[in-house]
């Protein structure tokens, strides 16, 4: 992806703001391009940013091509755009917040700054302990072109480590050992290792005579390379997943074994270039006190087992990493992507009083995990999870969650590399639904457009696909792949208590002819003798048009649920992704909080249920206007459910 601006730096990109340009490029994984009058360089290279000659008040563009290429370029574009950046070019920072995943704008504040490397904050807390590094020695393949006589033979053995690499992991899977969550993600890179895009790019080039370590490495590069090239932070985390794949399938063509975990030290800080969700999956989890890694990003697989076994992380450092591959010991902090090597006195002693802290808190929280908030009143508040993928439903069970609030379908789909079949997505929902019942699991329907294609689905070319064809508008246009997932969903309700959720709504019409396909799915199901179950169904306030026909449209469905992101972006009419726009996407705007306030009286009014899925429902200070405004759902990420319930608590003890 790339994006254009005219840079403000004081005086352009000479020496020193150069310098400072290219260290913030090389906190990335993506590979970073700086383009002025149709001439491109590296943006991690100081020498070739300087002759590039950029000057203040002239156009550039910066172009990243990776996993974590938005936050690069968020980060690198808000440095550009600041008229201090070239004044003081060691305490100056991006005007821009890259977010919580991409902690460039700010360094450690302990003494031992000196030896921090920053990376992508991937599962919050704090951690300080002995170094583990793991650097398995790279694969290669033999560099020989085969003999016609021998191709057939080569593809055999292929075949042959391949069934082996499926064989192993279903061993993984049929372990009592191995959680929920990560049997999720053992089978999802099952699923990688038995599709024929991987195996068949594999075979093709046997075929032309290549080796088949080699052809196996180049067959994973390739596959990875598309997944890496889509902007969406899931799809690039698939490749990730592709690679681990590929490397164990070359092992046993070379009749080795990976590098084992299993005798790291307790309490001690994961160190690696990259980790294949396979081995961190069958590692001895609670000895590990955090996880440093190259590779990988806020959703990758190697993230998401970090976050629902409570490890601290920071992904994404790139070749920052190696300078940790001597280090004896290791802090971090996985709020804000900091990671200290061999910290002084001062620094362990900041670390070991935020670990203790973290722990006082959580201890004081759990308390909340089983707690049902009330209020004075009487009305139950529920509070739920958003989670986008089954290998999340253990970390929102142990948070407490009363349900989900929002299940993002989309992971579903971008994880395979064809379309879901109605099968897949049924035992997807219906392991849902058994999870959380009888508290409800609302699954939103798949909201994906032109900024995150998915294969199987051809999108136009837009110029801002985030008001183009996505959400409700492209399903509707595609009913071949709505009523697939809307019988999918008809099938798991049997299970427990599904409600689906319409995205993007704008319109009345959108919910009316969503529910003439519900009525033609279920008319199917019943005729072929499937068995299924009614649903409610809902829509997500998100648009500003759904805001102002709120009253109409809580006539037609069964509850609301604010989305408060894009709600928050559409309302402002600034880009989420935009850092020198950022300060526009505050919820607490009166526009915005207008706009909840209106969505909450019309389905107050018309009886329905009101809840909220953005990130916002889980701030502890808006918490309390939001119930007031009569919202009676809350949905947010696991980790912050436990507080949110204290919130409500304390709002009905004060009366």
């Amino acid at each position: 992806m790339e994006r254009s601006t005219i840079v403000r730096v004081h005086e352009g990109l000479h020496a020193r703001p150069a310098t400072r340009f290219v260290k913030l490029a090389k906190g990335f994984e993506s590979d970073v391009e700086l383009v002025k009058d149709g001439k491109a360089v590296s943006a991690k290279s100081s020498v070739k940013l300087m002759l590039l000659a950029v000057k203040e008040n002239q156009e550039v563009t910066v172009r990243a091509h990776g996993a974590d290429a938005i936050e690069a370029i968020e980060a690198l574009i808000g440095y550009l755009e600041n008229p201090k950046a070239g004044l003081d070019d060691e305490d100056s920072q991006p005007t821009g917040d890259a977010g919580p995943k991409a902690a460039v704008g700010s360094a450690p504040t302990a003494s031992g700054a000196a030896n921090g490397l920053r990376g992508v904050a991937a599962s919050e807390g704090f951690a300080i302990g002995p170094a583990f590094a793991h650097f398995p020695p790279d694969i290669a393949g033999q560099g020989r072109m085969l003999q016609a006589e021998e191709i057939g033979g080569e593809i055999d053995r292929f075949r042959a480590a391949v069934r082996a690499v499926q064989a192993r992991m279903d061993h993984a899977l049929a372990q009592d050992s191995l959680s929920a969550g990560d049997r999720g993600i053992v089978a999802a890179l099952r699923d990688i290792a038995a599709d024929d895009s991987l195996t068949g790019e594999a075979e093709g080039l046997i075929k032309g005579g290549n080796d088949a370590v080699s052809a196996v490495i180049t067959a994973a590069s390739t596959i990875a390379a598309e997944f890496s090239a889509v902007d969406d932070h899931y799809l690039n985390a698939r490749a990730d997943d592709v690679h681990a794949v590929g490397r164990q399938i070359c092992l046993v063509l070379l009749g080795q074994d990976d590098v084992s975990l299993e005798n790291i030290p307790e309490g001690a800080i994961l160190i690696a270039d990259d980790i294949g969700a396979w081995d961190l999956a069958r590692a001895p989890l609670k000895r590990i006190g955090g996880v440093v890694c190259g590779h990988g990003g806020a959703t990758s697989h190697i993230a998401i087992i970090a976050r629902s076994h409570g490890i601290p992380a920071v992904l994404g450092l790139g070749g920052q990493v190696n300078a940790l591959r001597t280090a004896r010991d290791v802090a971090l902090d996985g709020n804000a992507g900091h990671v200290i090597m061999d910290p002084d006195e001062a620094t362990r002693a900041d670390f070991a009083g935020r670990v203790e802290a973290a722990a006082k808190e959580r201890a004081g929280l759990t308390v909340f995990k089983t707690v049902t908030p009330k209020l004075a009143d009487g009305r139950i508040i529920e509070v739920a999870a958003n989670i986008g993928s089954l290998e999340e439903i253990e970390a929102a069970q142990e948070a407490g969650a009363m349900g989900i609030g929002l299940f993002r379908t989309e992971l579903l789909f971008m994880r395979h590399m064809h379309l879901p079949s109605e099968d897949m997505q049924a035992e997807t929902y219906a392991a849902l639904a058994k999870a959380f019942a009888p508290y409800p699991v609302i699954v939103r329907t798949l909201d994906i457009g032109g900024d995150k294609p998915i294969a199987g689905i051809e999108f136009p070319d837009e110029e801002n696909p985030f008001l183009g064809w996505r959400g409700i508008r492209m399903c509707l246009d595609r009913p071949d792949i709505f009523k697939r997932q809307l019988r999918a969903l008809l099938r798991a309700a049997v299970h427990g208590n599904i409600k689906v959720m319409l995205p993007m709504v704008s319109d009345i019409s959108e919910v009316r002819q969503t529910r003439v396909l519900v009525d033609e799915c279920t008319a199917e199901l019943k005729a072929e003798g499937v068995p299924h179950a009614s649903f409610d169904l809902g829509v997500m306030i998100e648009t500003p048009a759904a805001v102002l026909i709120a009253p109409a449209l809580a006539k037609e469905v069964a509850f609301f649920s604010i989305g408060t992101n894009d709600l928050t972006q559409y309302i402002m009419a600034a880009d989420r992704l935009n850092p020198t726009v950022a300060k526009l996407n505050d919820v607490t705007n009166p526009a915005v909080m207008s706009a909840i306030e209106m969505t909450a009286k019309a389905g107050v009014a018309a009886g329905i249920m009101v809840g909220m899925c953005g990130e916002a429902a889980g701030r502890p200070d808006l918490i309390a206007t939001f119930v007031k405004m009569g919202l009676t759902e809350l949905s947010m990420s696991p980790a912050s459910i436990q507080r949110a319930k204290k919130t409500i608590m304390a709002m009905a003890a004060e009366g």
